[in-house]
Order: C-alpha cells, then structure tokens, then sequence
C-alpha cells in the first residue's frame, strides 16, 4: 500500500535569531521565528510524512505549549517522525524551499544529508528545490520564508 502526503510551513523572519533550513545554519542577517527553531523546510517535511502516514501533524505530537520544545532542532524533532511513521518505509520526498533571500544552493546537500541521517534513509530519494516568488507576496517582500514537502510511503 501506497500513500502521499503534502506538508506545508511558513515562519516570519526577524532580527536577533539564526536561521536553520534542513537543519544547516544559514549566514544571513535575519531568522526565524518560531517556538522551535522554525526550520520550515524540515517541518514540511515532517508534516508530509506524518500526513502520508495519517499521524495527525506536528502541532499535535510537539505543541509550541511545551516547552520541551522551546528552540529544539527540527532535526531532532525529525527523528521522532521517524519513529512514529515506522510501519512505512520512505519511497522520496520532494521538497521546495520559498524565499527572496539567502541563496541556498550552497547549503542544500548538507540540508540533504542532515535529513537522511535523521530519517535513516538514502539521499537519492531525497530532493530540495529553492525558489524566489520574484518579489511578490510576504516571501518576495523578504518579511518570511515557506517550504512545502511531498512525499510517498509505502507500507511494511
């Protein structure tokens, strides 16, 4: 048995924080914020599996109303994802990183295997995109950044 699952995040980029994509920090003058440490892209991607696995979603297994939570790794965060869809195996994911700024390309295969290594998967199934939105909307005005995630499991 086969199943997809779609995840989306959005978080609003600030002074005075770090930014994490994939669990890479990325050199740039402005953050996310978040309860966690806002890696958009790795919480699209944990909403896509759990969605594929019909586990809800990442509100619902780390609530930003606890505080085991306050600015842990996406990461970290991941690998209980892993645990929890654990009758499936990951087939790929697909993932698109939305930003005006910073480049990302530099960064994308260190954001590749810090997934793998937490879903304990290979890297070839796993493939990052970044685009701009050419200025328009929130992510073009540079007020934040989105990731969307797509992925397919398939049952043990």
């Amino acid at each position: 048995m086969y199943r997809i699952g779609e995840g989306y995040d959005v978080h609003k980029l600030v002074q005075n924080k770090k930014l994490i994509l994939g669990g890479v920090e990325i050199e740039y003058e402005k953050g996310l914020l978040g309860h966690s440490d806002a890696d958009v892209l790795t919480h699209s991607i944990m909403d896509a599996l759990l969605g594929a696995a019909a586990k809800n979603d990442i509100g619902y297994h780390f609530p930003d109303s606890d505080d085991r939570y306050k600015n842990i790794s996406s990461i970290e965060l991941l690998k209980n994802v892993r645990k929890i869809i654990n009758d499936y195996d990951i087939e790929n994911i697909d993932s698109t990183i939305i930003c005006q700024e910073p480049k990302l390309r530099p960064y994308i295969d260190d954001m590749k295997k810090n997934i793998s290594n937490a879903l304990e998967i290979d890297l070839d199934i796993i493939n990052i995109k970044a685009t701009t939105e050419e200025g328009l909307g929130f992510t073009g005005a540079k007020e934040g950044i989105a990731a969307r995630a797509i992925c397919l499991l398939r049952g043990k």
